[in-house]
């Protein structure tokens, strides 16, 4: 299996992760800012939080660091947690952004 095809799992995966306080998914909500392979099986997700000060902060990266490692495409992940540039609701999908009422 090829890294694209393997991104594409790892994007369903991304979509079933939520943050708990938005009923939108964090791939929809603009959190995730680069999946970058260093092999075929080892990946970096680059992402943020909606807010520097996130409650939830550690139980959504443990949560994006077990269940993209759980694939059986991936020996290795690491989570990166940033905030530049800072998340805005730009970020997010057209599909979030309806969900959430932003359009």
């Amino acid at each position: 299996m090829g890294k694209k095809e393997t991104e594409s799992i790892v994007v369903e995966v991304l979509k079933t992760i939520y943050d708990p306080e938005i009923p939108v998914n964090i791939y929809d909500l603009g959190l995730i800012y680069e999946l970058d392979f260093y092999e075929e099986d080892e990946l970096k997700v680059l992402m943020t939080l909606t807010a520097p000060n996130c409650p939830m902060a550690d139980q959504i990266l443990e949560e994006v660091n077990e269940r993209v490692k759980a694939l059986p495409q991936i020996e290795d992940v690491t989570v990166v947690l940033t905030f530049d540039p800072p998340w805005d609701k730009d970020m997010m999908s057209e599909e979030a952004k309806l969900e959430l009422g932003f359009l």
